[in-house]
C-alpha cells in the first residue's frame, strides 16, 4: 500500500511542477512577446516578467532537487551537485517573494485613493522605479544567497571534514542546522517583503472603507467602476495573501520539521511545498485581461484539437 501511495503523490507532484512550469513558461512568453513587439514593458508587465522567470526556475530547479535527494539522498546531501540547486533555488525564492510583493504594492498604488503628499508621491514615482526596484531585489536576493551558500557549504564541510562526531547522526546534524541557522536566516531575509505585503494589502482595505463611505454618503451607487476596482483588487490581493503566507509559513515550518526522503510524508510535504508557486501564476493570468484572452484561446484550440 505504501508504495502506491508513493506513486501517486509523486505523480501529483510531478503534474502540480508541469502545470507552474507551463503557466510561469506562458506568462514569460506572452510577457517577452509583448516586449519584444514594443521596445517596452508597463511597470506591472515588468514585475510580472521577472516573477514568471524567477518561478519558472526555481520550479524547475526544484523539481531536480527533489528527485536528486529522494533516489540519492546519501551521495546528494554530500555532494556538490546539491550545493549548486539549492544555490539557484535559494536566490529564485527569494527574489520570487520580492518580486509578488512589489506587484502587490505597485495594485495597491494603482487602485487605492488617499490624499497623503507620501501616498500621492508614491503614486507619481513608483511605477518609474519599478526598474530599479527589480535590480535591487535581484542585488537584495543574491546577497541572501550567498548567506545560505555560506551555511550550505562552510558548516557541512565542518561536520563531515573536520568536526565528524561519532554521537551525532547526519539527520540531527541537519536538524540542528536548519533550526539554528536556516530558519532565523529565513525568517529576517522574509519578514521585510512580507511586511510591505500586509501594508499594501491594509492599505486597499481602508481605501476601499472610505470609498464606501463617501458614497452611502452621496447616496451613490455602489456599484460605481471605483468601488468595483477596489472590490477586484481587494480578493486579488486576498488572494495572493493566503498563497503568500501559506508559501511562508510552509518554508517555515520545512526548516524546522525534517521529513526523510524513505518517509511516507516526504511527497505530501513536496506538494504542500510547491503548491503555492504552482497556483499563484494562474491567479496572475486569470487577473490580467490580456493573459487571460490568450490563455482562453489557447485552452479552446486545444479542445478543438482533442475534438477532432
Amino acid at each position: 500500500m505504501q508504495p502506491a501511495l508513493t506513486v501517486f503523490f509523486m505523480l501529483l507532484f510531478v503534474l502540480l511542477c508541469f502545470l507552474g512550469i507551463l503557466a510561469n513558461g506562458f506568462i514569460v512568453l506572452m510577457m517577452s512577446r509583448e516586449w519584444l513587439r514594443r521596445g517596452r514593458l508597463l511597470p506591472s508587465n515588468m514585475i510580472l516578467l521577472s516573477l514568471g522567470v524567477s518561478r519558472f526556475f526555481q520550479q524547475c530547479f526544484g523539481l531536480v532537487h527533489t528527485f536528486n535527494y529522494f533516489l540519492h539522498s546519501a551521495e546528494f546531501t554530500r555532494g556538490l551537485a546539491r550545493q549548486f540547486i539549492c544555490l539557484h533555488w535559494d536566490f529564485m525564492n527569494s527574489a520570487t517573494f520580492w518580486f509578488s510583493t512589489w506587484l502587490s504594492v505597485l495594485f495597491c498604488i494603482k487602485i487605492a485613493n488617499f490624499s497623503h503628499p507620501t501616498f500621492l508621491w508614491l503614486k507619481w514615482r513608483l511605477p518609474g522605479l519599478v526598474p530599479r526596484l527589480i535590480l535591487g531585489s535581484v542585488l537584495i536576493s543574491f546577497g541572501v544567497t550567498l548567506l545560505f551558500f555560506w551555511g550550505n557549504h562552510n558548516l557541512y564541510q565542518d561536520f563531515y571534514i573536520r568536526q565528524v562526531s561519532g554521537n551525532m547522526t547526519h539527520k540531527e546534524w541537519n536538524r540542528r542546522l536548519e533550526t539554528d541557522y536556516f530558519m532565523p536566516l529565513k525568517l529576517v531575509s522574509m519578514s521585510l517583503p512580507c511586511s510591505l505585503f500586509l501594508v499594501s494589502i491594509l492599505l486597499l482595505i481602508n481605501s476601499l472603507r472610505r470609498h464606501t463611505q463617501r458614497m452611502q454618503h452621496s447616496a451613490h451607487n455602489l456599484r460605481d467602476p471605483s468601488a468595483q476596482a477596489h472590490t477586484r483588487a481587494l480578493k486579488l490581493l486576498i488572494s495572493f495573501l493566503i498563497l503568500y503566507a501559506a508559501s511562508f509559513v510552509s518554508l517555515v515550518i520545512d526548516a524546522t520539521v525534517f521529513i526523510p526522503s524513505d518517509s511516507l510524508w516526504y511527497w505530501p510535504w513536496q506538494i504542500t511545498l510547491y503548491l503555492c508557486m504552482s497556483i499563484h501564476p494562474f491567479v496572475l493570468i486569470i487577473s490580467n485581461l490580456r493573459l487571460r484572452s490568450v490563455f482562453r484561446r489557447l485552452l479552446l484550440l486545444a479542445r478543438g484539437f482533442r475534438v477532432a
